[in-house]
């Protein structure tokens, strides 16, 4: 009898539990979203990226941080060697290889491109993380049903976004791929911190 009770007992607690909803953000006109993302002076993500360029390729972590004009990002583990930590503010690069040696101006850009295969285009990858293109030169956009971008060509560059995540009431990309002649990059963004 006292078993029955307290199963009986247990089967109406367990009806009366909830999940609670999840809510996503709700649809904000792109009109509105897409100043608003290119306004956005600070942020951080963590992340994983895997580029191939002319038959070489290589993964590695992803760790960027955003403040302002200047973005400070690292690649841990790229071509099975250390890492490499790259700083830009828009004009000026540093590069700090793998063996601490830092590299500015033309001999970092020297450096990316030997150790990636291509020159990143640092300006716009600020703004192309967030989903948005970067402000000022032409850009081909097309939406997806939530008022994101689900593809951008912007300075010979083709992103494809296959996949979004909230982050504070709003869509960040969590899944983009660039390509541009034999270049591919493909990232994907564990955790935003804006």
């Amino acid at each position: 009898m006292l078993r029955r009770a307290l199963c009986a007992l247990t089967v109406v607690a367990l009806a009366s539990c909830r999940t609670a909803p999840v809510h996503e953000p709700a649809a904000q006109s792109w009109d509105s979203r897409r100043p608003q993302l290119q306004s956005l002076e600070r942020f951080e993500l963590k992340g994983r990226v895997a580029v191939a360029a002319g038959g070489e390729g290589f993964n590695a972590r992803l760790r960027w941080s955003q403040v302002g004009n200047q973005t400070n990002m690292s690649l841990e583990g790229p071509l099975g060697t250390g890492g490499v930590q790259v700083s830009s503010d828009g004009s000026a690069l540093s590069v700090v290889n793998a063996n601490g040696q830092r590299l500015d101006s033309e001999a970092a850009r020297a450096e990316l491109r030997n150790r990636l295969g291509f020159d990143p285009p640092l300006s716009s990858l600020r703004y192309w993380v967030l989903g948005v293109p970067e402000p000022g030169p032409p850009a081909r956009e097309s939406l997806d049903t939530q008022q994101r971008l689900s593809t951008l060509d912007q300075n010979g560059w083709q992103i494809n976004y296959t996949d979004y995540t909230s982050v504070n009431g709003g869509w960040l990309p969590s899944k983009l791929t660039l390509q541009r002649d034999n270049v591919r990059v493909r990232v994907v963004v564990d955790g935003w911190n804006s």
